[in-house]
């Protein structure tokens, strides 16, 4: 690198940078008042574009980034929103289950009730069952003691008529039967 003074000294020298900038322009070929005419039409093309090209794209790259920095925004409301969604969702969800799991405990208690009044109807149809024929058991006990009674004296008043040898009377018959009766109720 060149410092301050070798800068100065070449400057200065005999042919310095002056003489070496003439000696390249007009090797190239350049023109002071072409290059003012260029520099005059380059400002002027940079302002039109600057007027009819630059600002309308950077109006549209502006509103470009506004339409998506608005489209995140509401994405990020959407994701809100379905979150909200979806926690409604769980707690209606488990809600349903609680009253679910109610009505389910409450029809075992109201099966339970039904099963054990029915159980109740039933004991108690058995018992009437049993009561009938307990009744109908005594009814043909009775019955049969009445028609063992009644064979009983016929077969006393039978057996005293061969025993005694005489025929009874009707009266001798009923009166046989009547104390025969007594004894065996006794």
């Amino acid at each position: 690198m060149l410092d301050m003074n070798q800068i100065y000294l070449l400057a200065a020298s005999e042919g310095g940078l002056g003489q070496i900038a003439t000696d390249t322009a007009k090797a190239f070929g350049f023109s002071g008042t072409l290059f003012i005419s260029q520099v005059i039409s380059f400002i002027v093309v940079a302002l039109l574009l600057q007027k009819f090209a630059f600002k309308p794209i950077l109006t549209l790259l502006n509103e470009r980034r506004d339409r998506i920095e608005q489209g995140l925004k509401d994405a990020d409301r959407m994701k809100l929103e379905l979150a909200n969604a979806q926690a409604k969702a769980q707690e209606i969800l488990t809600q349903a289950n609680t009253q679910a799991n109610k009505l389910i405990e409450e029809a075992r208690a109201a099966a339970a009730k039904v099963q054990e009044s029915e159980t109740q109807k039933a004991i108690q149809q058995a018992e009437q069952i049993i009561a009938k024929a307990r009744e109908a058991s005594a009814a043909d006990h009775a019955r049969m003691l009445a028609e063992l009674r009644q064979e009983v004296g016929r077969l006393v008043v039978a057996t005293t008529a061969k025993v005694s040898g005489k025929v009874l009377t009707l009266d001798d018959q009923k009166r046989l039967a009547d104390e025969t009766s007594k004894q065996l109720a006794a």
